[in-house]
């Protein structure tokens, strides 16, 4: 059975560069042409479109950045849908649980089963191979990609036959991250003003309550050391995070934390922030305290 993948990004150049190195036949499609002549090089076939992608595999991979592209390309006029071989689309994209219910009732009109797999871990987990996957769908089409997923991810999750379910618990984890990031880098800016040291923060921190993926991994490896290296944008978790809130108001659910955390993030966006990996936002903290967190000698441990 021959796969497709739609979107090389930062995320989904991996998929694609694990999948061919597993051996697996695979058409991929990217508006970007660097990107589609690299793989080309690697290996894969390369489709015209994405019509022309979904004549070609049974199975379509989604790997792309918001949740209007998503849907305009699973089910629009020229999208996925009107494809030739297409049997099973599964989206790894984060687009929240509305927006995949919209599409797996449009691709079922077309006899096409979808499954919401959103991931988690970023671009290093994505590398590795050891994302987590949420996967939510029809049982059968599950255990198809299942052998897939295993390929781009370790810790696989199937959490249920409705579309949307793997995007709920998606915009959840990534609101906490966003919460404790944003907790975190305040929290951490005080300290350095009050004359604690960055990295002995971060030792402490971690072996008790208050350690969080942000102390544990985020913190140290973006910000300690003052390299910020591009991995999430800010645009990217303001997005999920007002995604969850929207969600949340739909069922009735009130927030009040992670609405403080968007306004944070909405706020770095128009400093600037919004195509900047969200490691960033920590420097208006700083700005305002006149301190700075971490340097490049800054050792954890020392």
């Amino acid at each position: 059975m021959k796969i497709g993948l739609i979107g090389l990004g930062n995320i989904g150049q991996h998929f694609a560069t694990r999948l061919l190195a597993a051996g697996h036949p695979l058409v991929v499609y990217d508006t970007r042409d660097e990107a589609m002549q690299r793989f080309g090089a690697l290996g894969a076939e390369l489709a015209k479109d994405t019509v022309d992608l979904a004549s070609r595999a049974e199975v379509v991979f989604l790997s792309l950045p918001l949740p209007s592209v998503v849907e305009e390309v699973a089910t629009g006029p020229h999208g996925v849908s009107q494809g030739s071989s297409v049997r099973i689309v599964v989206d790894l994209s984060t687009t929240g649980p509305s927006v995949s219910n919209v599409i797996a009732r449009k691709l079922a009109d077309r006899h096409i089963q979808f499954l919401g797999a959103p991931v988690s871990g970023g671009t290093v987990a994505a590398e590795k191979g050891t994302l987590t996957v949420m996967a939510a769908g029809p049982m059968e089409a599950f255990e198809t990609v299942e052998p897939w997923l295993r390929v781009i991810g370790k810790n696989i999750f199937y959490l249920g036959s409705g579309a949307g379910l793997g995007q709920t618990m998606k915009i959840i984890n990534n609101t906490l991250c966003a919460v404790g990031m944003v907790a975190s880098c305040e929290a951490l800016v005080f300290g350095v003003k009050a004359g604690l040291d960055s990295a002995m923060m971060l030792d402490i921190l971690n072996v008790s309550s208050g350690r969080s993926f942000a102390t544990l991994e985020k913190i140290p490896q973006c910000i300690l050391h003052r390299d910020f290296p591009m991995r999430f944008t800010t645009e990217l978790i303001h997005k999920d995070v007002k995604l969850c809130i929207e969600e949340a108001e739909k069922l009735g659910v009130p927030m009040i934390v992670s609405p403080a955390a968007r306004a944070f993030l909405s706020f770095a966006i128009t400093q600037g922030d919004g195509g900047k990996d969200y490691a960033h936002t920590i420097e208006h903290f700083e700005k305002w305290a006149r301190v700075q967190f971490g340097s490049t000698s800054e050792t954890s441990g020392e």
